[in-house]
């Protein structure tokens, strides 16, 4: 357990906000004007998390705050030490979040295992136009319908990533490489794919106090990183928007898609790292995209220690 003073987690919690508040600016901006981005407002609307939430530090599990009673009557907050401190309360989350606990540490652990696959070059967003007249996104494609269709039609789709598979066109579905459930996910998410690195973001959300705000933020970072590759290598045109392609159709475009790719799964999987040892004190391993295994058996061991600190 480490304990933080008031005034060290106060300092703490103004740097967090200043930040958060840094990374939504823009689109707390064009919010308060009714605007829409094409690219930015995924952040804030898939990932339904508002700028007030990703502002709010947490200090992560094993982590008590003095003289917070504010805090006391927080979601997944426990009693302290002392009088008006607080700690986290993984072994709450654990008891009452079982089956959701469960399945982060698994995505989390069993991703950051496996070796990344670098072939899809974003043609999940490109499968998800295929053949059809009316698209999710309003901007138009900056190749056409029909040269859209062949560049899908000239590759082989390799989609891991069950929530960007669920888009695919009926037409598109049978051409991937797998047919992917939801049940699937932690058996097939690989730290090669763009959408599990934007993952990171959700994951950390949803474990609340248990993750540092300063690990929420740097995972933030990662979506919001992501993100512009995975809008910059679709099929539409974002000019009006100054986004400049990554034309994923040429030789050059690949290369330079797999290259941001590689490092954007270097980077998630120190954040899967980070993420498991605050929450679960276990580390992940220094494993590289390239899927140096972490032992099975101290994951399996730290969730049984975990359990039974719940029960108790």
């Amino acid at each position: 357990m480490t304990t933080l003073d008031r005034s060290v987690w106060s300092e703490r919690e103004r740097a967090h906000h200043a930040r958060a508040d840094a990374l939504t600016a823009a689109h707390r901006e064009r919010a308060s004007r009714g605007e829409k981005h094409p690219v930015w407002d995924f952040l804030f609307t898939y990932y339904s998390y508002s700028p007030s939430q990703l502002r709010r530090w947490h200090p992560g599990a094993g982590v008590e705050l003095t003289d917070a009673p504010e805090r006391a009557a927080w979601r997944w907050y426990a009693a302290g030490s002392a009088p008006g401190s607080v700690v986290p309360d993984a072994a709450g989350f654990a008891r009452e979040k079982a089956p959701l606990a469960g399945l982060i540490e698994r995505i989390l652990c069993r991703t950051a295992a496996r070796p990344g696959q670098f072939g899809c070059f974003g043609l999940h967003e490109w499968a998800m136009v295929y053949r059809e007249a009316e698209h999710r996104h309003p901007a138009p494609l900056r190749l056409g319908q029909a040269e859209t269709d062949a560049v899908v039609e000239a590759h082989d789709l390799r989609c891991t990533h069950f929530d960007a598979f669920r888009f695919f066109t009926p037409e598109a579905v049978p051409r991937n490489r797998t047919a992917l459930t939801r049940d699937d996910q932690p058996v097939l998410e690989q730290p090669g794919c763009l959408h599990a690195g934007m993952d990171l973001y959700k994951w950390a959300m949803k474990l609340g106090p248990l993750v540092p705000g300063e690990l929420l933020l740097d995972a933030f970072e990662l979506a919001r990183d992501i993100r512009l590759l995975d809008m910059e290598a679709a099929p539409y045109d974002l000019s009006d928007w100054g986004i400049v392609p990554v034309r994923i159709e040429t030789a050059d475009g690949k290369a330079e898609y797999v290259r941001r790719q590689r490092e954007f799964a270097e980077r998630g999987n120190t954040l899967r790292s980070r993420m498991l040892d605050a929450w679960l004190g276990q580390d992940a391993g220094s494993h590289s995209a390239q899927g140096a295994q972490p032992d099975p058996a101290a994951a399996s061991s730290r969730r049984r220690v975990m359990t039974r600190s719940a029960a108790s």
